[in-house]
């Protein structure tokens, strides 16, 4: 059994005390941690890869539970435009003319920018093709919570996304019983709703049904725009997520995304009911609103972290996303006591594995658990001098300082250096198909400034 001993590290276990071990250690053996903190001599055997940390940090690898693998290579198509424009002439459009193999290259790409950031863990809310997703997750060695984008009504939807619940419902629990628990259990597969707009009430409460019966969670886009809140009031005379309470789906197993239009009593039954939420600061800034994080955390409902896709935010990097949900709630309550550096690290760590339902294989260092881990240099000017060290990691911490990820047991980046893929292979596949999509669905995105194209 292989070993690998990574000693004198500044190492945050995020337990369930949040212990902090300066000039600790963690000992790993196959795909599990066997020692955190003071490890002892007769745990490490003698053919232990032993790697000397000199004072770097060593972190659970990071949770995103919101990622749209499949929009990766559309990134720039939603940019400067509006919520309308977006959806009916870029999104949709560019969604309904991928393949399973553009799929899948998209989900290569994502899980490159996924591993770069620290990331060992994601919940996909909804492509079309979970048999490319599934493959490609299975090649990245991350871990990944599958969905297909389900939708049987609304208007406005491309022909090929035109089907009936039970096709829908059909389809996924052929892509769950093929794909759930596949590559040694990093692939698994869970429900997807993609909104109310686009979901009918029997689909959500069939949804629910079959969720339980599988024991998996359903990943939904709950009260997310401002259009969304008038829709349910003038049809139902209540909210999105009342009426989800009222259908018999609000429960531990729903992971509910963006949740920014909610009321008082919206945020008690998600108290009641244990619904987790995803947290999504970036594609929230862009059009959505504030979602109410401060109050949230004082309640004790499970808060994570989600970059979305790129077609909404450019950045699939958590570390990004850290930094923006540290700021844009002190900006809009004008308090810069909310949200503090130590819950930011919770949300994308024990939080995000506790929102994916798994909380008890990974989220945290310790004995027993899955071997996902990173390992942070903060060597360079954007981090140093490092003087409040919590802090550093969600304030002054950028990607490119996230030296090594392992998920696993199993290093996917070590020294910067992407070990599982082939890096420039995918980036050379991926935007050729990008610009072959663009051509298919007729979208032409317009010159911001004048171009010349000069003839050498």
């Amino acid at each position: 059994m292989a070993q690998t001993y990574l000693k004198n590290g500044y190492v945050l276990s995020m337990d369930a005390n949040d212990t902090v071990y300066d000039g600790g250690g963690v000992l790993v053996e196959d795909d599990k941690i066997v020692a955190v903190g003071k490890v002892d001599p007769a745990l490490v055997k003698p053919d232990a890869e032993v790697i000397e940390l000199n004072g770097k940090y060593v972190l659970p690898g990071f949770v995103n539970t919101h990622v749209h693998t499949s929009q990766q290579i559309s990134r720039g198509v939603g940019d400067d435009v509006d919520f309308i424009t977006w959806l009916h002439d870029r999104m949709w459009p560019y969604e309904s003319n991928m393949t399973e193999e553009d799929s899948y290259v998209s989900t290569l790409m994502t899980s490159l920018e996924l591993i770069r950031s620290g990331v060992t863990s994601f919940a996909e809310p909804g492509g079309q093709f979970v048999s490319g997703m599934a493959r490609a997750t299975k090649e990245s060695g991350l871990r990944g919570k599958l969905a297909k984008s389900v939708m049987d009504c609304g208007e406005g939807l491309p022909k090929i996304w035109q089907r009936t619940m039970e096709q829908e419902l059909e389809q996924q629990v052929v892509d769950l019983e093929k794909y759930h628990n596949t590559a040694d259990g990093r692939v698994q597969v869970w429900f997807g709703l993609r909104t109310i707009f686009n979901n009918t009430d029997e689909l959500c409460v069939r949804t629910k049904e079959l969720a339980d019966k599988y024991g998996v969670g359903i990943h939904m886009h709950v009260a997310e725009a401002k259009e969304e809140k008038e829709y349910t009031y003038a049809r139902w005379g209540e909210g999105t997520v009342k009426h989800l309470e009222n259908l018999g789906v609000l429960d531990k197993n729903l992971l509910a995304v963006h949740t920014v239009w909610l009321n008082d009593e919206e945020l008690e039954l998600f108290k009641k009911r244990d619904v987790k939420v995803s947290h999504n600061p970036a594609s929230a800034m862009r059009v959505l609103g504030f979602a109410r994080i401060p109050k949230m955390l004082n309640m004790g409902i499970c808060v994570s972290i989600g970059t979305d896709g790129a077609s909404s935010s450019n950045h699939m990097d958590m570390v990004d996303e850290m930094w923006l949900t540290s700021l844009i709630h002190k900006g809009w309550r004008l308090d810069p006591t909310v949200v503090p550096a130590q819950d930011i690290l919770r949300m994308a760590t024990k939080w995000g594995a506790r929102a994916l339902m798994d909380e008890k294989l990974y989220g945290s260092l310790e004995a027993g658990k899955k071997a996902d881990l990173i390992v942070i240099d903060p060597h360079g000017p954007s981090m140093m001098p490092v003087n409040d060290k919590i802090a550093a990691l969600v304030t002054a911490m950028h990607s490119a300082n996230v030296q090594s990820t392992m998920c696993d047991g199993k290093w996917l980046m070590r020294d910067r250096k992407i070990l599982v893929l082939d890096e420039e292979a995918i980036l050379k596949e991926a935007c050729e198909r990008g610009a072959a999509i663009y051509d298919r669905a007729g979208i032409k995105l317009p010159d911001r400034f004048p171009v010349v194209k000069v003839e050498q």
